[in-house]
C-alpha cells in the first residue's frame, strides 16, 4: 500500500533522513521506533507532503505522491493524528469531528459515521457539546483519532498518540490502536513506548541517525535489540551489524 524507497530529506544544509526504505502493506500495523531525533517525524512528514524528500520517492496505492500538497494526499486516503493533536480548541468535540469529515463527497453519511466514532469513543459522546481545549489529553488524543478516522482514510498515520499521557491512558490508547488494527485499519504508527509498541506491531522498523537500521518482526527485533535500553539508544555496532540481515 504505502512504499517509501530510498527516500532522504533535509530542513536546510542539514541531512535528516540519509535513504529510508519501508513499507506498509494493507492491513498492516508497521511501527517506526528509535530514540529522538532520530528522523522519525521527518520520515511521516516526508509521506503526508509536509515536507518534500530531496531524493526518493514515496508511492501510495502504486501512485508516485513525493511532490504532491498535503490536501491531495489527504484526499487520496491518508491521514495523519500529529505529535501535538493539532485539535481545535475552541470548537467543541463534535465540530472537530465535523471537521474531520470535511474532504468527503458523501456528506449524507455524517450522521452514521459520527454514531460509530461515538461507540468507539464513549467519552466523545459524553463530551460531545464541550470546548475541545477543555477535555483531558486522553480525550483530545482520542479526539484527535476519531476526527482523523471521520475522512475514511485508507491508511492510518500515529505520531507518538502516547506522549504525555498517564499510564492509565497509555493503555487506554494502545487498546484503541489495537481494536483499529483488529477492525482492519492499515496503521503506521510512531512511538517511544517502544515496550508497548512491539506488543501491537505487525512489523517494526528501527531508525536511527536517519536510517533504518533494524527491521522486522517485533520477535525478531527482541532478539536483536535491548528494548529497555533508554529508547534504543545504546546500540551497539554489532547488534546493528546483524539486524541489517533481518527481516
Amino acid at each position: 500500500m504505502l512504499r517509501l524507497d530510498d527516500v532522504g530529506a533535509r530542513y536546510g544544509a542539514v541531512n535528516v533522513l540519509h535513504g529510508i526504505s519501508i513499507e506498509v502493506k494493507e492491513g498492516e500495523l508497521v511501527a517506526l521506533i528509535g530514540p529522538n531525533g532520530a528522523g522519525k517525524t521527518t520520515t511521516l512528514s516526508s509521506i503526508v507532503g509536509i515536507l518534500k524528500p530531496a531524493k526518493g520517492t514515496v508511492t501510495f496505492e502504486n501512485h508516485l505522491i513525493s511532490n504532491l500538497p498535503p490536501e491531495t494526499i489527504v484526499r487520496r486516503g491518508i491521514a495523519m493524528v500529529p505529535e501535538n493533536r493539532e485539535i481545535f480548541p475552541a470548537l467543541t468535540v463534535e465540530q472537530n469531528l465535523q471537521l474531520g469529515a470535511f474532504i468527503r463527497r458523501d456528506r449524507n453519511e455524517y450522521a452514521h459515521d459520527l454514531a460509530e466514532m461515538f461507540e468507539l469513543f464513549p467519552i466523545l459522546k459524553e463530551r460531545c457539546g464541550q470546548p475541545a481545549g477543555t477535555l483531558s489529553g486522553g480525550e483530545q488524543q482520542q479526539l484527535a483519532i476519531a476526527r482523523a478516522l471521520m475522512s475514511h482514510p485508507k491508511l492510518l498515520i500515529l505520531d507518538e498518540p502516547s506522549l504525555g499521557l498517564a499510564p492509565k491512558l497509555v493503555s487506554l490508547v494502545f487498546r484503541l490502536i489495537e481494536k483499529l488494527h483488529q477492525n482492519g485499519m492499515t496503521i503506521l504508527l510512531v512511538e517511544q513506548n517502544v515496550v508497548q509498541t512491539l506488543e501491537v506491531a505487525d512489523r517494526v522498523y528501527l531508525i536511527r541517525m536517519g536510517r533504518v537500521e533494524a527491521s522486522g518482526t517485533p520477535a525478531e527485533l527482541r532478539r536483536l535489540v535491548n528494548v529497555e535500553n533508554t529508547y534504543l539508544g545504546g546500540l551497539t555496532d554489532e547488534i546493528i551489524a546483524g539486524s541489517r540481515g533481518a527481516g
